[in-house]
Order: C-alpha cells, then structure tokens, then sequence
C-alpha cells in the first residue's frame, strides 16, 4: 500500500490508502483575509496561532502553511515589498517557527515563491509535505531539486504550461508526467500526493464525475495519494457545507486520501446573535434574562460562540469507519461522545454516581 509520511520532530501524520482520511488545515493563509493579512504586515501573529491551535483541537493531521500575504502599507515605503520573491521567505520562516513553538502538528509548506519554499523547509522540524509542483517546466526544475534536497513529499498539481485543462485525461497525463519527471530525480511516487483539482460543480456539471473517476485512475495506474482543495466543488453555491458533506465521502470512496480545507466551524460573532437575539424577541419569545450566549446560540441553531470541528470533520469520520480505516469505530464514538455537564462528572446517564447499576 502506498503511504506518504508527513513528520514533525514528535510527531508523525500518514497518507494513504489504508489509512484514515489525512485532513490538511488550510486556514493559516493570508489569501482573502484582509484582517489576518494586516495583522502579519504589523508583525502581529496571535491569529496564525490561535487557527493552529483550532484546526488541531478540530481533528487536523497537518497545517497547511501559507505565506502569500500582500503588505500594502509598507509597499508604499517600500518598493521592495511589491515583489513576493522579497516578502514570503522570510514571512515563511518566522510562520513556521511560531506554529512549531504552540503544535507538534506536521506542516504542510505552501508558497508559489522557490525562496519561500526553502525558508520554510529549513526552519521546519521533520519531514514536512511540500506545497507544490506542477507540471509546467520551469516550476518542476526550480521544486524538484528541493523536494530531492530535502527529502520531503509533494503536492503536485496537475496543470501545466497550457494552464488547466476541464478534460480529465488531459489532467492525469500531467499527473503522470510530474510523477515520471520526480523518478529522475530519484523522488518515489509514494512521495507524490496528486491534486487531480476539483472544478466548481456550479460552472461543470461533471465536476464530481470527473474527480472521482481521476483519483481511481491516480490510484490505480500511477499508485499515488491524493489531495484537493475540498471546498472548490462547492465553489458559488448555497449551502456549501451541504455539498463538501457528501463530495468528501464520495471522493474518499474513489480512492482519494488526503484534502486541503478547513476543519473547523467558525465561531458565531457578536453582530449575528444579536440580529438573532432582535429576531427572537420580534416574534414574542420571552428569553431568561441571564441566558448567556453560547446557550442561545445552541438554542436557536446558530452554532457556538467556540471554534468546533466543521460538519465537514463529521462527514469524513463516519467516512473512515464506513471504510473500515476506523477499527471498531472508535474514533468515531470518542468524537460524538458528550462532555459531562458541570457537577455530574463520574455520573452515570440517570445522573447517579458510579454509572449503570446492576439488578439484583
């Protein structure tokens, strides 16, 4: 069986096909999220670490690392920070060290900067998963060598100088080509996690046929693992969650082993329980006044004022049992057991201590 290790200095996360669904986190990542981005431009980390933190409590086998971030402050000051080649590796380098310093979680290293990429890999502990390598010449020439240098596995994503193809045998002859090319460079296949990329179910209708039929072909003729950015299938659709719920365990039954996404389900902010809270009272509903806000969220079915794992984390774990890559369900028992309520711990379910009595 095809297994790709991923390793932090304690701690070791694997990918494959007997194993449970790896689940990549992705929140680390500037793209798109103005307010972390303005944070790292003011040398401020407290995010990066409280996501790391979250995704881990939430069920993440490894932390995607991202440095893409745009400091538009100081590109006014500074011309060199218009340029990534100038800003990512040494903001790779220090998200690296912060993350290492609070989770012994393996990481994933993501950056589309070579210089960014090396930063990350030397100031990372172990043996992390390196994000990624396409099969457009210049990229494999300029990510191979460092996959090889380091001795690290690799997300390659198959599109190519011609960009990304919708035919899916366009796609896996990319995939093969990236994987015959990391063979010369004496990098195993097992070494190899193929992004086959998920289009948009939204835009192609035979977006979810296509993947399926993919990663069966990835698995079954090339012998490699498998990734995706989860939440690009439900890309401009209503109720996202509803769709990643049933794709994930769909893909994992064709043979995928590993997604790119988040694990966790976002807190509920101050401006949506109180709309909710003038929603409630509008329709007449008499609330205790000492209600506090995570019992109302739960109430009403807002979700929690807490980062919890995502439904998306639900979906993948009853996913792992239902392939028996969950022995005996363990996993998934410990992950929907309920924690005791203040004052009952050691209580049975009839709330006597010492649990379930016998009958005399």
């Amino acid at each position: 069986m095809t297994r790709t290790i991923v390793e932090s200095k304690t701690k070791t996360a694997i990918i494959g096909f007997d194993q449970p669904f790896c689940v990549i986190g992705e929140r680390i990542n500037p793209t798109g999220r103005k307010i972390l981005n303005e944070e790292l431009e003011r040398g401020d980390f407290s995010r990066v670490e409280a996501d790391a933190l979250a995704q881990v409590a939430a069920g993440a086998n490894i932390l995607d690392i991202n440095s893409g971030a745009v400091f538009s402050n100081k590109m006014a000051e500074d011309p060199r920070y218009a340029d990534n080649n100038f800003v990512e590796p040494t903001l790779m380098r220090e998200l690296v060290q912060r993350v290492q310093a609070i989770t012994d979680c393996p990481l994933c290293i993501d950056s589309s900067v070579p210089g960014a990429l090396e930063n990350g890999l030397a100031a990372a502990e172990g043996r992390p998963l390196l994000n990624s390598v396409t099969g457009e010449e210049e990229r494999m020439e300029l990510v191979l060598p460092l996959v090889k240098k380091y001795n690290v596995p690799v997300v390659a994503i198959s599109n190519d100088d011609t960009g990304i193809s919708e035919d899916p045998d366009v796609r896996f002859a990319v995939a093969k080509k990236i994987v015959e090319r990391a063979a010369d460079f004496g990098i195993p296949a097992h070494d190899i996690v193929v992004d086959p990329l998920v289009m948009p179910i939204g835009a192609m209708g035979t977006a979810g046929l296509q993947v399926f039929t993919l990663v069966r072909r990835l698995r079954e003729e090339l012998g490699v693992n498998t990734t995706c950015g989860a939440s690009n299938i439900s890309f401009g659709l209503p109720n996202r969650h509803g769709i990643n719920n049933a794709f994930l365990p769909m893909a994992m039954a064709a043979g995928m082993t590993s997604a790119i996404m988040n694990p966790v389900a976002l807190p509920v902010g101050p401006i949506r329980i109180a709309e909710k809270r003038a929603e409630v009272e509008a329709a007449g509903i008499v609330l205790p006044e000492d209600i506090d806000d995570e019992t109302f969220c739960i109430l009403f079915g807002l979700g929690s004022t807490k980062p919890k794992p995502g439904k998306e984390m639900e979906a993948i774990r009853a996913a792992n049992f239902l392939t028996n890559n969950d022995e005996g369900g363990g996993a998934w028992i410990a992950f929907n057991r309920q924690p005791p309520k203040a004052g009952h711990e050691g209580r049975g379910r009839d709330a006597r201590t010492g649990g379930r009595r016998r009958r005399a």
